[in-house]
């Protein structure tokens, strides 16, 4: 968003999420009042929603009962948290579309869920023939609940997505959605502004592990830490840093615990981004231990590189894509304690190794991961797209010809080599 406005692009975000305002610590300087005003956030409670969603135009009734339960029934296979979240952003939808049917010249859904249908619905109820885009990135939204997915991608005139890997999976397993659904697929890496992220490979304490990340199941830290143990019956000297927070955060202290490893895991919780950068800028490796399909390419990865933390990570979904297949960073199995014990083993003690890994991963952020030159290059492919075409339209519009997902049991294909967004004007 940073990089759309720095070109020229005006935009409004309308956040689905309940509104705490404790977390505004935690957003970037680059995104602050100065360059977005409070007043572009858009935000509302779901009583004023339920009251604000009332028949505004003679047609958004209709709409709204026969979307919101197709979008329902489709949740619904996944669960009541999936059904209750699709059925809580189906008033703000109708609510925000009485309040901004126009002043807007495209709509981007960022997620595919929650995000996606809220603004799928929001540019079904304002009615105007103006650009639908959605965002697709990783197991939240496109691996594993892609709740009526593939209407909103035969609905959508551009795809975008994080990384090659998710463009293969999106034709491998949505293929049949629309005709011509794979030029329709736009790849825009995440960047960084490279400028706040000092390259400083030296340093370094010899033995110090950092993950960052979400305290869940998919991530892996689990594994990390039977890494860790493996690494001190080897007689390593080592420490893990594990920042972030989550619903596994009680196992993985009992684990680190069970381990006998209590005493060198610190659990440093949900920091700033400036403390977490500086987080990693202390450590020797950042170790990203997914444990499967689940993350599209992680925006740790890039940060690492961009800091000269040399990364060890699994060969999983668009992670290889980040290290140029190996080259910038060691890639592992998932769910490998050994094969991570023997990287992590191989790093720490080859400096060599270390800096060249750095070097290497630093050039791969600038070529790859600059922000404000795929910014750029976004705000133009959003600038040259148009709505589909009637015939088009229509093909979205057609019945399910089956439940909504991909077309059979997800698998990660070959790899090739966090709001909604409805308003960019």
């Amino acid at each position: 968003m940073r990089a759309l406005l720095e070109v020229g692009v005006e935009i409004d975000v309308f956040s689905i999420y309940p509104l705490d305002r404790g977390l505004w610590r935690y957003s970037l300087d680059i995104m602050d009042g100065d360059v977005l005003p409070r007043s572009r956030l858009h935000h509302i409670g779901l009583a004023r929603s339920l009251w604000q969603a009332k028949p505004w135009r003679p047609r958004g009734l209709g709409v709204v009962l026969r979307e919101g339960a197709a979008i329902g029934m489709a949740a619904a296979q996944y669960g009541m948290g999936p059904l209750a979240k699709s059925l809580y952003v189906l008033p703000k939808a109708w609510a925000w579309a009485a309040q901004h049917a126009t002043g807007y010249d495209h709509v981007l859904a960022y997620w595919g869920n929650y995000a996606g249908s809220c603004a799928y619905l929001f540019h079904r109820l304002i009615d105007r023939p103006i650009p639908f885009s959605i965002w697709l990135h990783a197991g939240t939204d496109l691996y594993y609940r892609p709740i009526y997915l593939r209407q909103k991608l035969r609905y959508a005139d551009s795809i975008l997505t994080c990384c090659e890997f998710n463009r293969a999976y999106i034709a491998e397993h949505y293929g049949d959605a629309a005709p011509g659904i794979a030029e329709r697929v736009h790849v825009c890496y995440h960047g960084l502004d490279l400028s706040g992220f000092s390259y400083r490979p030296d340093g370094r304490p010899p033995r110090r592990i950092i993950a960052v990340g979400r305290l869940a199941k998919d991530k892996g830290f689990g594994y990390l830490l039977q890494a860790a143990r493996a690494l001190v019956d080897r007689g390593l000297d080592v420490e893990v840093d594990i920042v972030g927070d989550g619903d596994q955060l009680g196992a993985l202290r009992a684990l680190a615990a069970g381990l006998g490893i209590a005493d060198r895991v610190r659990f440093r919780g949900w920091l700033a981004f400036a403390e977490v950068r500086r987080a990693m800028s202390e450590a020797t490796v950042l170790v990203h231990p997914s444990d499967g399909l689940g993350d599209g390419l992680p925006n740790v990865l890039r940060e690492a590189m961009a800091l000269g933390t040399p990364v060890i990570a699994s060969r999983v979904a668009g992670i290889p894509e980040a290290l140029d297949d190996g080259r910038c960073g060691l890639l592992v199995p998932p769910r490998d304690v050994a094969a991570l014990a023997g990287a992590l083993e191989r790093l720490l003690g080859d400096a060599t190794l270390r800096h060249t890994l750095a070097r290497r991963a630093r050039q791969r952020t600038e070529e790859k991961f600059d922000m404000w030159r795929n910014g750029a290059q976004l705000a133009e492919h959003l600038r040259a797209i148009r709505r589909l075409a009637p015939a088009a339209r229509a093909s979205a519009d057609a019945p399910e010809p089956r439940a909504d997902g991909p077309r059979r049991r997800a698998r990660p294909p070959r790899t090739p080599d966090t709001p909604a967004l409805p308003g960019a004007r």
